[in-house]
């Protein structure tokens, strides 16, 4: 948990490093798509569990959140609350992913207030640099919460590089989801090294990529985001916590 990216590549990277399971969670691509395409590529091997790692907040004030077992829609750019709300509705399982990191993360304090709400906090993640793994471990003691390990792989070699074990058979979504939010036995595990550290810090760069073309591309070039509140998609259903 999680990956942005599904491809045969990635599959077959997937296998190569042992992976049973890709949480599978894109930025902007409503649920419908990525539920279609995690279909498409799980077979005996490897099961594709789609995801939406949620950007609560306007883009001043942004709070992701991971919702595994989504069955209905649900876009970016709505309340803190409302998300939670929504992910408790569908008996989702939410978590936070790199908590605290830069300006796009749920804070200790966040995390204290929803604490109820929440069923993991990410304690490592491929991307981050150490200290930052190291906060993530403090603020899953500090709140007494599970933690879980990621990829986050925006990029294929990343694949694999960390994975969270889970001491029982995850062979569904249900299984996935019910292990995550009844606080199962889990290891997190990562590979090391200095390709595991460079692969970290190029994924790293890649916020560059993100938050500047990336970012000018979704704002001004492409129009609406699919995931936009306001999108056609979702037909009204969260004007009352839309941030625009």
């Amino acid at each position: 948990m999680h990956v942005k990216i599904l491809d045969e590549r990635v599959v077959s990277r997937a296998k190569a490093r042992g992976i049973d399971v890709l949480v599978y969670a894109p930025h902007f691509v409503r649920l419908p798509d990525i539920r279609a395409r995690a279909e498409r590529f799980s077979d005996d091997e490897l099961l594709v569990v789609p995801a939406r790692e949620v950007f609560t907040g306007s883009w001043r004030d942004r709070k992701h959140l991971l919702a595994v077992g989504l069955d209905d829609p649900v876009p970016d750019f709505i309340t803190l609350d409302g998300a939670l709300d929504e992910f408790a509705r569908q008996e989702a399982a939410t978590l936070v992913p790199h908590p605290e990191l830069l300006t796009v993360s749920l804070t200790i304090d966040d995390i204290r207030q929803h604490r109820d709400a929440i069923h993991a906090v990410e304690t490592y993640n491929a991307k981050a640099f150490s200290r930052h793994n190291r906060r993530g471990r403090e603020i899953a003691r500090e709140a007494a919460l599970p933690g879980f390990g990621s990829s986050y792989a925006h990029l294929r070699g990343s694949i694999g590089e960390a994975w969270t074990e889970f001491d029982r058979d995850i062979d569904s979504e249900a299984d996935l989801v019910d292990a995550l939010r009844n606080g199962d036995e889990r290891h997190v595990m990562r590979r090391s090294g200095l390709s595991h550290t460079l692969r970290g810090a190029v994924e790293f760069a890649h916020l560059g990529f993100e938050n500047s073309w990336g970012k000018i591309d979704r704002l001004l070039l492409s129009g609406m985001e699919p995931t936009h509140p306001n999108h056609i998609a979702y037909d009204g259903a969260f004007d009352d916590v839309s941030v625009y």
